[in-house]
């Protein structure tokens, strides 16, 4: 495994400023995920504000050849939806928006759920179950945890709600490289995996399946969905590990709504 990084408080400077411009970047978005939006026209006005209002770098595009800003996933899509002028969000879709920006070579990488318009009660408690996993999770980070801690909790809010977690993506360290160690599980068990340190900055981001937690890679190689087409949702922060406890770098700037502080 490559070594760890600890970083400085400059540097977890650096990684808050990219964070923070990413939050906003999602929560700008809020009005226009509506009945009739395509996926496409979302991407474009993440790329548009990345670009010209926050003069930053919209990282996904051309990453490991991905052609678009955002990764959009509606509905059974797991993860790694491209954008499309074909797909057209409608009332009662849920749908992820993951999107990363780099500021001055620091990455900053978070994702929401949006419910577009109204939905079902299986979909809603599944977006709100994900977010209580996420908030599970976080919960856990501070120096001397494990992230098998981290990944106990996140599994056992999605299993006491009957919903399952996808295995095959985790969170990962992020800072100036985009994806780095340490790989971050959503599932294990407490005391097990690696230590955690002050200074670690990494993602947790967990993917919860409605059904089972078997997935399937589409033909575009990209898109990742259910493989009984069952509803997906994911929620995404970047995380520090501070001297007590931890600071969440993507923090919303528009407040929580009806989502519980991940931190009392």
């Amino acid at each position: 495994m490559k070594s760890l990084k600890l970083r400085t408080p400059d540097e977890i400077a650096k990684a808050r400023t990219a964070g923070h411009l990413i939050a906003e970047v999602l929560a700008m978005l809020k009005p226009y995920v509506v009945p009739g939006v395509t996926t496409e026209e979302l991407d474009r006005i993440c790329h548009d504000y990345i670009v010209d209002t926050l003069k930053c770098i919209p990282s996904n595009v051309g990453y490991h050849g991905f052609p678009k800003t955002a990764c959009i996933s509606p509905n059974h899509v797991v993860c790694h939806g491209i954008p499309s002028k074909d797909k057209t969000l409608k009332k009662g879709d849920i749908v992820n928006v993951d999107v990363t920006l780099t500021k001055d070579g620091w990455f900053g990488d978070s994702s929401r759920m949006f419910i577009v318009g109204e939905t079902n009660v299986l979909a809603r408690r599944l977006v709100m179950t994900t977010y209580e996993a996420l908030r599970a999770g976080i919960r856990q980070v501070r120096p001397g945890a494990t992230l098998g801690d981290v990944g106990h909790a996140i599994q056992k809010v999605a299993h006491a709600a009957g919903f399952s977690v996808v295995r095959e993506y985790g969170g990962h360290g992020i800072g100036d490289v985009y994806h780095d160690e340490p790989h971050v599980n959503h599932f294990g068990r407490p005391g097990e995996g690696l230590k955690l340190q002050e200074g670690m900055i990494f993602t947790i981001e967990p993917m919860i399946n409605a059904g089972g937690a078997a997935i399937r890679e589409l033909n575009d190689g990209w898109t990742v969905v259910t493989k009984d087409r069952s509803l997906s949702a994911q929620w995404e922060h970047m995380v520090a590990v501070t001297k007590d406890g931890f600071e969440i770098l993507t923090p919303w700037p528009d407040g929580l709504g009806e989502y519980p502080a991940i931190a009392d």
